[in-house]
């Protein structure tokens, strides 16, 4: 999600694939452990599946203003996702 994730990439499912998704893109690993924290499968399936409705979640938009911040190569994870 605007990260270059050359250094370090999931594949994530836009849409679950417990439901059937099938859409899918490269995302940072950290940006896909987030994501994955933030909302469960049938949250992702209801209203989060494409990046402007994640990046439209104000704790997500939290996240990601923190860990552009981040080189690349930065994989370790907050402590407390709060402070960022």
């Amino acid at each position: 999600m605007g990260r270059n994730v050359a250094a370090s990439v999931d594949e994530h499912h836009w849409g679950p694939k417990s439901v059937g998704g099938r859409t899918t893109s490269h995302l940072h690993k950290i940006c896909h452990r987030a994501l994955h924290a933030r909302f469960n499968e049938a949250e992702l399936a209801a209203a989060f599946s494409t990046p402007q409705a994640v990046q439209s979640d104000p704790e997500m938009a939290v996240f990601l203003h923190w860990v552009r911040k981040r080189p690349p190569e930065y994989l370790d994870w907050p402590k407390d996702r709060r402070r960022h």
